[in-house]
């Protein structure tokens, strides 16, 4: 590689600067049939399934009824927070462990707050508890579920980005040169 090819700023107008290559896209070439063919049915699957909830949507949106009295209310809202904490925790003992698989609990748990502050804000409307429960969402749950989503983002780039790959040519190996 000339020193020009090397440094791009540097390069002529007729010289071929090469591009760099989007991680996105790296080592694509030689991928799995196999692999590429799960990949595509699961795809396919969450698209389907995604499509196949919007009429769900809203037969339920015409059909519910806009107040119902539960009967296990405490117990429903008692299991959701035991797997709030649970999700919690996972993410606190993996985190100080220094595990990678942290990141699943971790986007457990920022998926759960969310839906904690949609259901506590939604179920309150109409009374006096909106307040407390919107102060809550917009103050606590919802800042601690994007610093988690933000978090597993930055987790998961450090441990995907690819490494570039040696340049194993035997006239170059243990001179420090490159042609």
């Amino acid at each position: 590689m000339s020193p020009t090819a090397q440094d791009p700023a540097h390069a002529g107008p007729c010289e071929e600067v090469p591009k760099p290559e989007r991680p996105a896209l790296a080592g694509r070439a030689g991928r799995d049939p196999l692999l590429e063919r799960r990949r595509r049915h699961t795809l396919e699957l969450l698209a389907v399934s995604a499509l196949g909830l919007v009429p769900w949507t809203v037969i339920l949106g015409v059909t519910l009824p806009s107040d119902y009295r539960v009967h296990a209310w405490r117990t429903t809202w008692v299991g959701f927070d035991i797997l709030l904490l649970t999700a919690l925790g996972a993410t606190a003992v993996l985190g100080v462990r220094r595990h990678r698989a942290v990141v699943l609990p971790a986007l457990a748990t920022a998926v759960l707050l969310v839906c904690d502050a949609w259901f506590d804000v939604s179920l309150a409307l109409g009374t006096s508890a909106v307040w407390m429960s919107a102060a809550l969402a917009v103050f606590v749950e919802l800042p601690l579920a994007a610093f988690l989503f933000h978090r597993v983002r930055l987790l998961l780039r450090s441990q995907w980005t690819p490494q570039p790959s040696p340049d194993p040519t035997p006239d170059t190996v243990g001179t420090g040169a490159r042609s």
